[in-house]
Parts: C-alpha cells; structure tokens; sequence
C-alpha cells in the first residue's frame, strides 16, 4: 500500500492527484476606465476555478476588452486637427 500523499484541509490525498485551484497572486491596480476595470476584475475568477475553466474566462475578458478598445476608437478626437506650429 502506497504512503499518502501530503495533507491539505481536507485530509489525505494520493501524491498523483492534481492540487486543488489556488490564487496566484496577482495584483491589479485600476485602470481609471471604468469598462476595463470592470473586465479585468473578472480575471479573479479563475482563482476559484480548475485550469479547464480559465479558458473561458480568459476569452470572454479578452473580447470585452477588444470591445472597449472599439468604442474608444469610435469617440471623437479630443484634439484640434490644426497642427500647425
């Protein structure tokens, strides 16, 4: 009979059994936009969920966050177009 493996919260587990989902750590600051701020927080989600869930949740920030690059191209330039100096 095999040694087990070390223990977590829930006791004993067999040393080739894969450890459960933990945060990494990552810090975020804000961006000061609220729409990317919004997308990002969601990242935090996979900290809660297997490595088979990121995926998804991955794709999803990344299409918001190309749509929130879309709509800040579609704003007028601030800017005067005279550029004469």
């Amino acid at each position: 009979m095999p040694a087990p493996g070390p223990l977590d919260e829930t006791g004993p587990r067999d040393a080739h059994e894969p450890a459960g989902a933990a945060p990494l750590g990552v810090g975020r600051r804000p961006t000061g936009h609220p729409g990317v701020d919004a997308h990002l927080a969601r990242l935090a989600e996979v900290d809660d969920l297997p490595a088979d869930g990121h995926p998804q949740v991955y794709e999803d920030v990344h299409r918001g966050l190309r749509a929130e690059l879309t709509s800040l191209d579609a704003l007028p330039d601030p800017r005067p177009h005279d550029n004469r100096s």
